[in-house]
C-alpha cells in the first residue's frame, strides 16, 4: 500500500454461515464445480493421476498409503464438500503426491542429497495470532538465513520441463483464486508468492500433519494423526529440506509451524541442534481470531459451513496444542529455547529479536536490521485493514475458553 494512504476500516464478518462470494469469483467457481462433479475422491484415483502427470512410480515408504485412505474417507464422509471443494482438495492432494514422486526420483538420482547437513535451524513454534507470522517474516528477511517461500513450498521439486518462473506463476494463479473467493482473508493472513511459509506444507507431502485440518472438517483423520508417532514424518520433512538446500542453496533455515507445539519430542529428535522460539499470547485472544479465520476459510470447500461445529472442533484442537506446549515445553533444552510473549514482542521488537539472535548465536548486524526494516516498510502490518473478532460469532463463550485453557495461561502468560 502506498505510504500515506488511509488504511481500510475494520470490518466484522457477517457471512460466516452463508458465504457471499464476489461476482468476479463465480465463473471460476462454476468451472471448478463442473470439474469436481466428475472426480472420484479416492486413493486409487489420486495415485493414478499423480503417476500419469509425472510418469513416475517410486513412492518411497508406503506407510503414507494408510494415511491417504483415512484422509480420503474422512473427506468424503465428514467434510461436507461442495463440488468446488472436491476439485480443490483433489488437486491439492495430487500436488502432494506429485511432490512425493519427484522427491523420491531426485533422491534416487542424487543419493548425495542424504549427506546434506541441516545445521542449527531456528524454529518458531506457536499458534496463529501469537506473532509467529510477523516474527517469521522478519527473521526470513535476514539475507544470511534460508527460508521456505510459498511458491517453493507448493512445488519444491521441479519437473523436467519446469522453470522457477513457471512454478511462481502457478502459485500466483492459486493466490488469485483465494483472493477472489475470500477477499477478506488477507486482513487476517497476508499471503504472497514470496512470503515465508510453514513447513507444514512439506509435512503434507507425507500425507501427515495438521494442514488438511485447517481447511476441512475431518475429525477421523485428525484422530488418526494424533494417535500415531509423527517421528517418521518429521524425518521425511528433514530429507525434503536436505533436497531443497541441495537444489537452491542456503545453509541455516528459519522454520515455523503451530503443529510443533504438540510434537516437541519428534521436533527435538529431528533437529537436536535447533534454536526453538516458542510464542505465547492470551488464549482467549488467540482462539477468538484463529477460529474466525478458520471458519472463514472453510467457505472454499464446504457446501454449507457450520461455524459452531467448525469452531468447536478447532477449539478442541487448540486445546491439544496449548496442552502440548504446557506438557511438552520442558523437552526443549533451556540453552536452546526461548519463550516470547506477544505483548513483549509488540512492545520491544528489537529487544525480542536481539535476544533470539543471541541465543541462536546468529549475527545481528546492521545489514540484518536494514533488511528487516525494508521488509516492514514494504509490508506494513494491517495494510489491508483489520477484522473485528467476537467468539459469539462462532458459537463460543470467552469464559469457557478462559477456564479450559487456564493452566496454560497461568504458566506462560501470568
Amino acid at each position: 500500500m502506498t505510504a500515506g494512504l488511509e488504511r481500510p476500516k475494520p470490518i466484522r464478518l457477517t457471512d460466516l454461515a452463508n458465504p457471499v462470494f464476489p461476482e468476479a469469483a463465480q465463473p471460476i467457481r462454476d468451472a471448478l464445480a463442473g470439474y469436481g462433479s466428475i472426480l472420484e475422491l479416492t486413493s486409487e484415483a489420486l495415485l493414478a493421476t499423480a503417476r500419469e502427470r509425472t510418469g513416475l512410480d517410486g513412492w518411497g515408504d508406503d506407510a503414507f498409503r494408510e494415511r491417504l485412505d483415512v484422509l480420503t474417507g474422512s473427506l468424503r464422509e465428514e467434510a461436507g464438500l461442495s463440488d468446488v471443494g472436491v476439485a480443490v482438495v483433489f488437486e491439492q492432494l495430487v500436488g502432494n503426491l506429485v511432490n512425493r514422486l519427484r522427491f523420491e526420483a531426485l533422491i534416487a538420482e542424487h543419493p548425495e542429497i542424504e549427506d546434506v547437513e541441516i545445521e542449527r535451524p531456528i524454529i518458531i513454534c506457536g499458534l496463529p495470532r501469537t506473532g509467529t507470522t510477523h516474527l517469521h517474516n522478519l527473521i526470513a528477511a535476514d539475507p544470511n538465513l534460508r527460508y521456505l517461500s510459498y511458491w517453493e513450498s507448493l512445488e519444491p521439486f521441479p519437473g523436467p520441463e519446469d522453470t522457477e518462473q513457471a512454478r511462481r506463476d502457478r502459485c500466483a494463479t492459486g493466490l488469485e483464486l483465494v483472493d477472489m473467493s475470500m477477499p477478506d482473508f488477507k486482513r487476517m493472513h497476508d499471503m504472497t508468492v514470496d512470503h515465508a511459509h510453514e513447513e507444514i506444507q512439506l509435512l503434507a507431502n507425507d500425507i501427515s500433519g495438521m494442514l488438511f485440518e485447517t481447511t476441512y472438517h475431518i475429525p477421523t483423520f485428525a484422530a488418526h494423526y494424533k494417535s500415531h508417532d509423527q517421528g517418521p514424518s518429521y524425518a521425511h520433512l528433514k530429507r525434503q529440506l536436505q533436497a531443497m538446500q541441495w537444489l537452491r542453496g542456503g545453509t541455516r533455515w528459519v522454520l515455523k509451524s503451530p503443529q510443533h507445539l504438540e510434537q516437541f519430542p519428534s521436533l527435538y529428535a529431528t533437529f537436536p541442534d535447533a534454536t526453538f522460539v516458542v510464542t505465547h499470547r492470551d488464549p482467549v485472544e488467540v482462539t477468538r481470531s484463529m477460529l474466525t479465520m478458520i471458519v472463514y476459510a472453510s467457505r472454499m470447500a464446504c457446501t454449507q459451513p457450520d461455524p459452531a461445529k467448525i469452531a468447536r472442533s478447532w477449539f478442541d484442537r487448540a486445546d491439544d496444542l496449548f496442552g502440548g506446549c504446557l506438557h511438552g515445553r520442558d523437552v526443549l533444552p533451556v540453552d536452546q529455547s526461548i519463550d516470547v510473549r506477544f505483548t513483549d514482542f509488540m512492545a520491544d521488537e528489537q529487544g525480542t529479536l536481539s535476544a533470539i539472535y543471541e541465543l541462536a548465536d546468529q549475527p545481528y548486524g546492521d545489514d540484518v536490521r536494514a533488511a528487516m526494516a525494508d521488509f516492514i516498510t514494504a509490508h506494513p502490518r494491517g495494510r489491508y485493514g483489520e477484522v473485528v473478532y467476537d467468539l459469539a460469532d462462532v458459537g463460543l463463550d470467552a469464559g469457557e475458553v478462559e477456564e479450559r485453557l487456564g493452566a496454560y495461561r497461568e504458566r506462560f502468560i501470568g
